[in-house]
């Protein structure tokens, strides 16, 4: 048993190219204005692993013949910097340019997975998957302050989709590309190798056995493997040394820059004692890890709704988040319509993230720009903003859990297989 929709697979829908142009019309035609420099510097945004203005410093010193990763502040890796320095642009209007082209592609790959998913060529819900991403603040400000953050989300969705389309060396490439930009993206590995031996389509109706022999498994992670050793060897030729891996890497793992963001690590780590620190770094970590194995085996029969999931987790318990973090997530409800009317707590979750996108951006101006709050009232907000995530989170494992024994869902029907 199989829950698909009733969307008709044969009509054509024309109007969806002219459509997406419009909305990435509209997009560029705002990224083109003064936004970019007001929020270019903003912790909600970029991250000391994601920031570009940090990104065109290393790239000042890679042009000079200085080694970018001996000063301990340039955190990007070596794939970017080698790109940037060939490509970057000439000036801020010509790189929001491209980080639009880049959310435009972002937004075209998750309207193919949302069409993989339900086994169609087009569907009328096309423009609304698109616009959601291409207008979700917390995608669209991060790509306004040219938050590299907004690259990453682009390669992991183009690897999604790849997978969706049984693509696996351009699945496993551009998964390989994205965990070396960001370590922690690590965790999309399992599902992503489910998806690529199943199939992208809906199964949470018909929960079952993983029918696919795990073996067949073995080799894509064997070309998994080849392809970031193969990127790890590229980026120590451009850094000229393994120098690059303790200052991209392992600032994941070690948490060296405790600049505010709007994740759950650096107050934490700002009040830990040093004696400690080794301790809950490794406790932080593991935790990020552990939800990997549980969350594949119970989605095993849906392998695109556990990345769905482990995509909350990452936005929640990342060590340096930006908004476009659990942006992602959120824009990935648009492709599973059928948990809607299983959701328990909607309304408190919109509420708690109105709450903290009302919350986050006062408190960070008061502490840091008015002087007249602290530390705390930030992360205050932050703490709200992950009780968001997490309600967010859980009334997406409920549906999950629950829509193989609830009722027919409105508009979408139980048929056999």
């Amino acid at each position: 048993m199989s829950l698909t929709s009733k969307i008709p697979s044969t009509p054509e829908y024309p109007s969806f190219a002219s459509i997406f142009l419009i909305l990435i019309a509209a997009r560029l035609w705002v990224s083109l204005t003064d936004l970019s420099d007001i929020l270019k510097h903003d912790q909600q945004l970029s991250s000391p692993l994601t920031s570009f203005s940090q990104l065109k410093e290393g790239i000042f010193l890679f042009n000079h013949d200085i080694d970018p990763y001996s000063g301990g502040s340039f955190r990007h890796s070596p794939l970017l910097l080698s790109f940037f320095v060939t490509a970057l642009p000439s000036s801020r209007k010509l790189a929001s340019v491209l980080w639009t082209c880049s959310d435009a592609v972002g937004a075209w790959a998750l309207v193919r997975i949302w069409r993989a998913r339900q086994n169609v060529r087009q569907s009328p819900r096309d423009v609304l998957v698109a616009a959601s991403y291409l207008f979700n603040p917390y995608i669209f400000l991060p790509s306004l302050a040219l938050s590299t953050s907004s690259l990453e989300n682009t390669l992991l969705l183009l690897s999604i989709m790849f997978a969706c389309k049984g693509k696996a060396s351009a699945s496993l490439f551009l998964l390989s590309s994205v965990i070396h930009l960001s370590l922690s993206s690590a965790i999309m590995l399992l599902p992503i190798l489910l998806l690529l031996i199943t199939d992208p389509h809906s199964h949470i109706a018909s929960p079952k056995p993983l029918s696919t022999p795990l073996k067949k498994a073995i080799p894509l992670f064997g070309e998994f493997v080849a392809y970031m050793v193969a990127l790890t060897l590229t980026s120590t030729l451009v850094a000229g040394s393994w120098s690059w891996i303790p200052q991209t890497w392992g600032a994941t793992l070690t948490l060296p820059d405790l600049t505010p963001n709007t994740g759950l690590w650096w107050y934490f780590f700002t009040e830990m004692f040093d004696h400690f620190r080794p301790f809950f770094l490794m406790v932080f970590t593991v935790h990020l890890f552990i939800y990997v194995v549980p969350v594949c085996l119970k989605f095993q029969h849906d392998p695109l709704y556990a990345v769905f999931i482990l995509l909350g987790i990452l936005g929640t318990f990342k060590p340096y988040t930006t908004l476009s973090d659990p942006g992602l997530f959120l824009t990935m409800f648009a492709i599973f319509p059928e948990i809607y009317p299983y959701m328990r707590y909607p309304i408190v979750t919109v509420l708690l993230h109105l709450h903290a996108s009302l919350l986050m951006p006062l408190f960070h101006h008061l502490w840091l720009s008015q002087g007249t709050g602290n530390a705390n009232f930030f992360y205050a907000s932050t703490l709200v903003f992950a009780c968001a995530n997490g309600a967010a989170l859980v009334d997406c494992i409920w549906p999950g859990l629950m829509i193989a024994i609830g009722p027919r869902v409105e508009g979408y029907s139980i048929v056999q297989e």
